[in-house]
């Protein structure tokens, strides 16, 4: 029998009804009195960590659950957390490029709908999130969410008000649960030596995104102020032309295009406007890589070095099949 640790931190899973909206007010304890029987899945003890909605979560709140899962690795065999949707992919991005390599599962969950509402998708969400985290072949950080088991490096929020609501971009799916059952996709296998936790992280970091006729004042303003710019651009990438500045900014800053469309991702090599600017000042690119993966492998690699290449290498480096190039 599986040792798995719930953490609870909020969101719509655990609203409730007030006067002026919903609110996260359920704890740990009533979450669980809401679902049928574990015993014959796993033990599960729990933890109240916060209970906010996930709006008002930030890398710090990230860096408390990393932390309290790095001094509990040893105890457990697998980890639980419960969080709000809309910021959920950043959560497990960000708990991704915090604890690497875990041959252990942390796996994210949270609903559209409370747990405490008649008809709902936490009950479903919930349970299945224990029955992954028990499997034997469970690995890494990913969202159990519908279904569908993610990897936290590729989720991606894209329905506001669906069951539906997490795809995997540019990535498959590792894996679907089905009657109480893991439908195993794609397997991989950690060592214990491996895990690594690096709960520090440089928010030294802006993203920029661009939009036609986009005055070129606000590059100026994020190379003035930011050691990392992520650009948005269009397409397959690229800088318009009015927004080049002749600035040595743009050499010793860290500046990585990526695109606004969300699936096959970048290449500043098929148009001019991306190839001129990529040569010109040494610029990075995202490939296939999320924006919610893109900001906290940056702020992650940058928390490291300061130094050109080394950024470029650790960027371009694979952690949890993040970017493939």
């Amino acid at each position: 029998m599986k040792n798995i640790l719930l953490i609870a931190t909020g969101g719509t899973i655990a609203c409730k009804t007030k006067q002026d909206g919903l609110k996260p007010e359920l704890d740990c304890k009533e979450l669980l009195s809401y679902l049928d029987d574990l015993s014959d899945i796993c033990h599960v003890d729990a933890i109240q960590l916060f209970n906010l909605d996930s709006t008002n979560m930030t890398y710090q709140h990230w860096s408390k659950i990393a932390s309290l899962i790095k001094e509990k690795y040893g105890l457990y065999d697998g980890f639980v957390i419960t969080h709000g949707t809309d910021t959920m992919a950043y959560a497990a991005s960000a708990l991704s490029y915090m604890i690497q390599d875990s041959y252990k599962p942390i796996v994210f969950t949270g609903s559209q709908k409370s747990i405490y509402m008649r008809d709902n998708d936490a009950r479903n969400n919930l349970t299945n999130a224990f029955i992954y985290a028990s499997y034997d072949q469970a690995y890494g950080v990913t969202i159990v969410f519908d279904n569908k088991v993610i990897l936290g490096t590729r989720a991606k929020k894209v329905r506001s008000k669906s069951y539906n609501a997490f795809t995997s971009v540019n990535y498959p799916e590792i894996a679907r649960i089905i009657e109480k059952k893991v439908i195993l996709y794609i397997e991989k296998k950690y060592q214990k030596e491996d895990v690594k936790f690096y709960l520090n992280f440089n928010h030294d970091v802006m993203v920029l995104k661009l939009v036609p006729g986009m005055d070129s004042s606000l590059l100026d303003y994020a190379l003035s102020h930011y050691d990392a710019i992520i650009v948005e651009g269009f397409g397959v990438g690229g800088l318009p032309i009015y927004l080049e500045v002749e600035d040595t900014r743009l050499k010793d800053k860290t500046i990585v295009i990526t695109t606004q469309v969300q699936y096959e991702g970048s290449d500043l090599n098929v148009y001019q406007v991306g190839k001129l600017i990529k040569e010109k000042y040494d610029l990075l690119e995202s490939y296939d890589m999320t924006i919610e993966s893109l900001v906290s492998k940056i702020k992650w690699i940058l928390s490291l070095t300061d130094k050109k290449e080394e950024i470029k290498n650790l960027l371009y480096t694979p952690i949890y099949s993040d970017i493939l190039r």
